[in-house]
């Protein structure tokens, strides 16, 4: 007789139900620490359970799925699909519904990739925290210089740009004369504004505190740029490591070159098993209209929830094989133009993008013109 367990993962605990085909429950309470885990392994092998499922609770499941996911057949379940009927909600309860619909067939495991794959994706969503980071200290440092009165970010296009940190880090080293300050902005940007204007714009008044703090902020920035070159490198190095093959196939694709192959790896992996069809991935990145018709009415064709690390890259991508010159990336995206708006062309092109990565992968060969 088969026997399933449904766990409800918590921060620092974890509630476990055991259920048979006779309705016979057995039901227990343990800790997160690793004894506490192993002895719910030793648990379960105790009472010959074949089956378990648990909710992606946070990271919290990591390191219970770790642990079992060698001797069990481990479902990882989105709690969107298996929320319970409205009331008598306690944990116990939730452990007992998840073990109940396992049994019963309703669930469908999520997609968990390789260990592997999983060191990369820690690679690839630091790069994406840590940028978030730097930007984040660019507008502090242009912040603390537009208190000084200084506002050359009026006239660049990016205040990460050369020539304004040649301006800040000049200022930090109390350089401050308004004629070598002018002598460090690109050419073009003085041609384009005038130099009178630019010069005018680099005249202000500092305090000590001022060039302290922007001193500290340029040290946060140069340790940040630091970090993301050395997870690039790592997520690069691993890649071509393991799956150089995949590598090479992937930037044959427009739009997409080394790092940006890296970075869809890491999300999607490169056994395209788990994925059915091209369509089950593009609907797993939540690049698909969602299906929402009533009385043969279309209320909303949004797209899905999905993985959002993955669909950013994808628009990047995409926006960059649009402008790709030559290729049916960009000529769809002309003819999408037309008729709708820029971002849901690009959105429609990422997800061709997708399509086209499922197939390659799935396949093992190169892009070629017409299979987009």
């Amino acid at each position: 007789m088969e026997k399933f367990c449904g766990l409800d993962v918590h921060k620092s605990s974890v509630f476990m139900c055991i259920l048979n085909e006779n309705n016979e429950k057995y039901e227990e309470v343990f800790g997160t620490l690793t004894p506490d885990l192993e002895r719910l392994r030793d648990t379960l092998v105790e009472h010959g359970v074949g089956h378990i499922a648990m909710e992606s609770t946070s990271i919290y499941w990591y390191p219970l799925w770790n642990i079992l996911e060698p001797d069990f057949d481990v479902k990882l379940v989105n709690p969107l699909f298996i929320k319970q009927l409205p009331g008598r909600k306690s944990d116990v309860k939730d452990a007992e519904w998840i073990a109940l619909v396992l049994m019963k067939g309703l669930i469908k495991g999520s997609f968990v990739p390789g260990s592997i794959v999983q060191q990369l994706r820690q690679y690839n969503r630091m790069i994406i925290n840590l940028n978030k980071d730097l930007r984040r200290s660019e507008q502090g440092m242009d912040l603390i210089i537009q208190r000084c009165n200084i506002r050359l970010s009026n006239y660049v296009s990016d205040i990460g740009c050369k020539s304004m940190k040649k301006v800040v880090q000049a200022i930090a080293s109390t350089q401050l004369n308004p004629d070598y300050l002018l002598s460090l902005v690109h050419s073009r940007i003085v041609r384009k504004h005038s130099p009178a204007t630019i010069l005018a714009s680099l005249s202000g008044t500092f305090t000590p505190g001022d060039i302290d703090m922007l001193r500290l902020t340029l040290e946060k920035i140069n340790f940040i740029e630091q970090q993301i070159t050395h997870c690039k490198k790592q997520l690069l190095m691993n890649c071509h490591k393991y799956f150089n093959l995949q590598m090479e196939l992937l930037v044959t694709i427009p739009g997409i070159k080394e790092h940006s192959a890296a970075c869809i790896i890491s999300e999607i992996g490169t056994d395209m098993k788990s994925f059915t069809s091209a369509s089950a991935l593009v609907g797993w990145a939540g690049l698909r209209p969602r299906n929402d018709q009533s009385a043969g009415k279309i209320k909303g064709r949004k797209t899905l929830h999905g993985n959002k690390y993955l669909r950013l890259m994808l628009v990047q991508c995409a926006w960059g094989a649009s402008r790709t010159k030559g290729s049916l990336f960009m000529a769809r995206y002309q003819r999408l133009r037309k008729r709708m708006h820029h971002n849901k062309a690009l959105i429609a092109n990422a997800r061709k993008l997708l399509v086209v990565t499922w197939n390659i992968l799935a396949k093992k060969e190169p892009y070629f013109a017409n299979a987009a």
